[in-house]
């Protein structure tokens, strides 16, 4: 079958609307990214839960044809993200069994769970200089990141004075307007920073996070100095950016829906619900990339030969009406409850989902609670989008107190 070629736009300014455009162009659709690349972009909910656990779709970029081919310049402004190094997100089987088990040991149930004091304690003293700052204030800049920030931070023993340098060296990664002539700096920044922190570790272990990767020995072998840069890229990206967009978003569509607020405040809908319906409505990751074809995949009617790119569409996937019904484009808290692919499915299911979500569950309350009369200061329409297709967030969220 013969599928048209959909062109997505690094601007675009309405996610859902692309993701709406996607996902009616079918299941798995070829597109043209920036710079003329081309993939295949999943788009519904039963596409994704098949596809994220099809072992022919394989996450090492040596299975990318058009990059062996040299046809993707070392200056795509999203070369970072597809071909990130050597890490959990890069590899397959046994090698991304050990990868991922030495970061795992790090987000199991108990050990998140005993963050909680810690995250409470973090978030009364943010709101607190956030009171300070008021009336009138950006969001996101005084709340939203810097609590994420701090913990992960804190997780992994980074100083706070290098936070401010994590969040501009980030920003950069992720934007999808950035200059291709900027692109292997913006990487080696990234890539200087957690190679720094390695050396420090090793020649000085802590009592964090960092010092414990480098400890840990499973089978198959300790980390390399590489693979463990790699993870930390991993680890302080997720760490932080997925959870700055989910307590961004989440802001944004309660004071943009009074009545779905009210509901929560009177007590009828737990705040556990206004999360995950935040992640399946606005998903912090736009589109996840990538994975590659090993071998042909056909899925449907649709052929995705081997040696492409593919593409997880979360704009489209969270709101298919296969999946939740007639009112998937609504922000309803009291939808039923439903399983929802936001941080992925299936062995590369995002491992720091548990404190993301607590994060996001203590942090919401919280910040409305001591500010009952919060509110954006612009209008709706006027809130500006990050420039990315990979981050679905907000450049700024200003709010009056």
């Amino acid at each position: 079958m013969t599928t048209a070629v959909v062109t997505m736009d690094p601007l675009a300014t309405d996610n859902a609307a692309e993701g709406a455009l996607l996902r009616a162009a079918g299941p798995v659709v070829p597109v043209e990214l920036m710079g003329g690349v081309r993939a295949w972009a999943v788009t519904r909910h039963e596409a994704a839960r098949a596809l994220l656990t099809d072992e022919r779709l394989v996450k090492s970029a040596e299975h990318w044809g058009a990059y062996r081919r040299g046809e993707v310049p070392a200056t795509w402004p999203l070369i970072g993200l597809a071909v990130p190094g050597p890490s959990m997100v890069t590899t397959d089987g046994a090698e991304h069994r050990r990868l991922r088990s030495i970061v795992a040991q790090a987000f199991t149930p108990r050990r998140v769970e005993a963050m909680r004091p810690g995250i409470e304690r973090m978030t009364a003293e943010l709101l607190d200089r956030v009171a300070e700052s008021g009336p009138e204030l950006d969001l996101k800049t005084a709340f939203a990141f810097p609590l994420p920030m701090t913990v992960i931070g804190t997780l992994l023993g980074v100083p706070v004075e290098d936070h401010g340098r994590i969040r501009d060296l980030y920003e950069r990664f992720f934007s999808s307007v950035k200059d291709p002539a900027e692109v292997p700096a913006i990487i080696a920044g990234l890539n200087a920073f957690v190679n720094d922190l390695v050396a420090k570790r090793r020649a000085e272990p802590g009592e964090d996070l960092t010092t414990a990767l480098l400890a840990a020995d499973v089978e198959g072998g300790a980390l390399t100095d590489q693979e463990a840069a790699a993870t930390l890229r991993v680890i302080i990206a997720a760490g932080h950016e997925t959870t700055v967009n989910l307590i961004t978003n989440a802001v944004r569509a309660l004071l943009t829906h009074p009545d779905q607020l009210e509901l929560v405040r009177k007590g009828e809908v737990e705040w556990a619900a206004v999360v995950e319906e935040s992640l399946r409505w606005t998903p912090p990751t736009s589109n996840f990339l990538f994975r590659f074809t090993a071998e042909e995949v056909v899925y449907e009617d649709v052929v995705v030969p081997a040696g492409e790119a593919v593409l997880i569409s979360y704009n489209a996937i969270g709101r298919d009406p296969a999946r939740h019904g007639l009112t998937a484009e609504l922000f309803d808290v009291t939808r039923e409850p439903s399983r929802i692919l936001s941080f992925g499915h299936g062995p590369h299911v995002c491992p720091g989902a548990s404190l993301a979500r607590l994060e996001a569950g203590i942090a919401l309350p919280a910040l409305f609670a001591r500010f009952p009369g919060l509110r954006l200061a612009v209008g709706d329409g006027e809130l500006r989008p990050s420039p990315s297709m990979v981050v679905n967030s907000l450049r700024e969220l200003p709010v009056r107190l």
